[in-house]
């Protein structure tokens, strides 16, 4: 058996297996070890090619430099004779090192690659195949007891364990301890230069002459820098890059656009000034009573004035801390992010243009301007006036009992008819060949012969009344048709019907024949419509609507308007069904009035100077009845428009107090409108043929005269029928003409 070969010269050390496996080669410089090495490699192709006798192992090309026996093989030895660990000893031929031959360059250049760098031959040293999922990731987390100290190498790619010392030193640098264990921070210091004078010092070596004088090569290097710094090639505060990045997305927008960015800023509210009550020391109207300061702890925070009671101090040192500081702060917050702000664009418009060119009142004439009689003799407040077809008798109606005949042009009472309660409404029949009058008292109404005018006109309209036959067949009746004693004749009463509650308005047809009335109750029988030449009385409605307010007659069609509190409903009587139903949006409606554009009432002619054309505007008289106007408790009047919508066409604020009546003159544009302040308001309305053109509403005149009395003005207003001349009648117990 041959001894086991021993190791050759230290100088072969250099083909081991490290160097050809990590590709490095002899530089070629030694002349002596390349041809050894040539030696060498001859003598293995000739031991390739030879099998040995004693069959010992064959010699691969490649092989590590040292020859192994069947035995075990020596330890080694250095040069001093002491033993040298085997670097061989744990390794293998199936591990290869895969070693990163990049470079100390930034592992990042790679990450986007399979491969992770390049061998000496120009081949990629590809990246071992990860593709663990969080599956198996999470599987290996729980057999592999040691996952918690297992990292990657980015360098390699591979999974290496760390150690025991390694884990050591990673908690102590997590803790800020030192990394090197036998490293001692608190020794003690080694005093270099102790406290006492040495006689000698440690140098005695004299000062250069460059130690006090500036460096001249230290001041080009700064005036370079300065260079530098001013042309921009240097910049000498280095722009943070961790801040992030925005886009403007209006940076190519056209600068010249009205929607543009800049011109689209909304600023934000402006907080109200402090006033007087949040003063420190407040004037003592500003703080509150007790009664005050307990009806304010009452209320709902929303329905406040002040958010806070007023308080008095002696001195700005006895103010306290403000506990509602961060409340209102967050308030306002809110109010900056959460209030919704609107952008108007605004034009540049002159304010004379938005105002309406309204015509001149001189331009409108005629209309009322000036009071010219007072109709004195009532000695309660007058509720109620109506003037005759012919326009030469005014009937009033007073609190005081009595219904009072007035001659216009002279003022003077013709015919005083006591009727022994309070008058709550009078109406003349629009048909000038029946003189007829209808008063509504109590629970009753009074139809009156005044015996007043033509004598034949009169006495035919008692003859009309006479002649009534009544039926074979007794019909029930919603109310009772009585007729007049003799002593009732005497005075004037022709008939009386009698109703089941008190009664409010009596209003006529146009033709002179029916009438209906309005009772005070909230049943279905508030409104009755009656016949005169057969005294019979129908309930028209099944069910109530509301309380109603007026009742009106269309002037010729066959409509009939019916007022409650909020709405106006038109019913056609011949259909007997809703026609429409007007939104009065008022609280709560209190009279009505209906255009009537150039009619007559539907009997009767009119003058042949305002015949069918309007006397000052030269222009034909539009259909009649499709305007309506409404007067409210609320101080507005509200104008309709029946073609054009089922809401006001306008609302008109001119009074101050509570609209108690509203007219429409028959032949002229002018509608008057009386309120609880005192006053009568004298308005223009003009209706075109034209349905593409509104009306016209101008106030033309602000008539005053009555005076106020128990918070009561004017009670009624009602216009002549041939003069553009207006009544009033009012809670002092006068009348007046205005002309």
């Amino acid at each position: 058996m041959e001894q086991p070969l021993e190791l050759e010269s230290d100088d072969d050390l250099t083909d081991s297996e490290e160097s050809v496996y990590s590709g490095l080669e002899d530089s070629g410089s030694d002349s002596t070890n390349s041809s050894a090495a040539e030696e060498e490699e001859e003598e293995e192709d000739e031991g390739e090619q030879e099998e040995p006798s004693n069959g010992a192992a064959p010699k691969v090309k490649g092989a590590p430099r040292k020859s192994k026996a069947l035995g075990a093989d020596p330890p080694l030895k250095d040069s001093e004779g002491l033993s040298v660990p085997d670097e061989y000893e744990e390794d293998s031929s199936d591990e290869e090192d895969i070693r990163n031959t990049v470079g100390n360059i930034p592992m990042e250049w790679y990450q986007d690659f399979p491969h992770i760098g390049y061998d000496l031959e120009g081949k990629r040293i590809y990246k071992p195949i990860r593709n663990k999922d969080e599956l198996d990731k999470f599987l290996e987390k729980m057999e592999n007891p040691d996952y918690w100290r297992t990292v990657q190498d980015k360098m390699t790619g591979a999974d290496i364990k760390l150690t025991d010392e390694q884990v050591d030193l990673v908690h102590r640098l997590q803790k800020g301890q030192f990394g090197d264990v036998h490293f001692n921070p608190y020794e003690p210091a080694i005093d270099f230069f102790t406290h006492e004078v040495m006689i000698h010092p440690v140098t005695n070596r004299p000062a250069d002459k460059r130690s006090f004088i500036p460096s001249l090569i230290e001041k080009e290097k700064v005036s370079k820098l300065v260079h530098a710094i001013k042309m921009g090639w240097i910049k000498p505060r280095k722009p943070k890059e961790d801040t992030p990045t925005y886009y403007d997305l209006w940076a190519h927008e056209d600068p010249n656009s009205i929607l543009g960015r800049h011109k689209m800023h909304v600023p934000a509210p402006k907080m109200k000034l402090p006033g007087h009550e949040e003063s420190y020391n407040p004037p003592p109207e500003y703080l509150l009573s007790e009664e005050e300061k307990l009806a304010w702890e009452q209320q709902e925070p929303a329905e406040r004035r002040l958010n806070f009671v007023p308080q008095q101090y002696r001195c700005l040192r006895a103010v306290p801390g403000y506990p509602r500081f961060i409340h209102e702060r967050f308030e306002r917050c809110l109010d900056l992010y959460l209030c919704p702000r609107q952008r108007k664009m605004r034009v540049n418009v002159d304010p004379e243009d938005l105002i309406p060119k309204l015509p001149k009142p001189r331009d409108l004439q005629p209309f009322p301007t000036t009071q010219a009689l007072v109709y004195r003799g009532h000695s309660s407040l007058v509720r109620c006036l109506s003037v005759s077809p012919s326009g030469q008798w005014l009937a009033s109606g007073s609190d005081d009992g009595t219904v009072r005949f007035w001659e216009v042009c002279t003022a003077r009472c013709m015919k005083t008819l006591p009727v022994g309660g309070v008058v709550k409404s009078i109406a003349w029949n629009p048909n000038p060949t029946i003189c007829l009058v209808a008063v509504c008292v109590e629970q009753s109404v009074l139809l009156v012969n005044p015996c007043l005018g033509d004598k034949l006109l009169y006495g035919a309209t008692d003859q009309v009344l006479e002649s009534y036959v009544p039926p074979e067949e007794e019909r029930v009746q919603p109310v009772q048709w009585v007729t007049a004693t003799s002593e009732e004749h005497s005075r004037g009463i022709r008939l009386t019907v009698q109703h089941s509650k008190a009664l409010k308005q009596v209003t006529w047809h146009g033709k002179g024949d029916y009438f209906a009335t309005v009772v005070a109750d909230n049943s279905n029988m508030q409104v009755l419509i009656h016949q005169t030449s057969k005294r019979w009385s129908q309930n028209p409605f099944r069910k109530s609507k509301g309380l109603v307010q007026c009742v009106l007659f269309h002037p010729i069609r066959p409509y009939f308007f019916v007022a409650t509190q909020r709405y106006v409903r038109v019913y056609n009587l011949l259909k007997q069904e809703l026609t429409k139903k007007l939104m009065a949006n008022c609280k709560w409606v209190s009279s009505m009035a209906i255009h009537p554009a150039g009619t007559d009432g539907g009997a009767g002619t009119v003058p042949k100077v305002m015949c069918g054309v309007h006397p000052v505007m030269d222009v034909p008289f539009p259909p009649p009845g499709d305007n309506v106007i409404c007067g409210s408790y609320d101080s507005k009047l509200a104008w309709f428009d029946l073609d054009l919508s089922t809401r006001p066409y306008q609302l008109l604020r001119h009074h101050r107090k509570a609209l108690r009546s509203v007219a429409f003159h028959k032949h002229y544009p002018l509608f008057a409108s009386g309120s609880d302040d005192g006053t009568v308001i004298v308005c223009h309305g003009m209706v075109y043929n034209d349905l593409l053109q509104n009306p016209l509403l101008v106030p033309v005149k602000v008539l005053k005269g009555h005076t106020l009395t128990m918070d009561l003005g004017v009670l009624d207003v009602v216009f002549h029928p041939t003069q553009p001349w207006v009544f009033s009648s009012g809670a002092d117990g006068t009348v007046r003409l205005y002309t």
